[in-house]
């Protein structure tokens, strides 16, 4: 679907170039959702975190992620990251590794 919507309108810089509303957005995710069979409800808000969650997730400083939505609080940012239980595992323990 990408790849006709881009052979057909071979956007300049930007994927979806024109002017969108928030309420035009909103309703561009929820037939996106609607075609991919999802039952959950998602909202814009609901994409944000999720993107930001991903970027923390993938080892991006929160100090970027920050930047993006253009928090000046590190603590708003991390209302939009959660802390995923696969990373908490992954953290190993300093004295671990400590020969005494």
């Amino acid at each position: 679907m990408f790849r006709t919507y881009y052979d057909e309108h071979k956007p300049k810089k930007y994927l979806f170039e024109g002017q969108y509303t928030e309420r035009s957005a909103a309703k561009v995710l929820q037939n996106a959702i609607k075609k991919c069979g999802i039952k959950k409800n998602v909202t814009l808000h609901t994409l944000r975190h999720s993107f930001a969650t991903h970027l923390l997730e993938a080892g991006t400083d929160i100090r970027y992620i920050q930047e993006l939505p253009g928090h000046n609080n590190p603590k708003t940012t991390m209302i939009y990251t959660h802390v995923s239980s696969k990373k908490l595992s992954e953290i190993q323990n300093p004295f671990d590794d400590l020969e005494l």
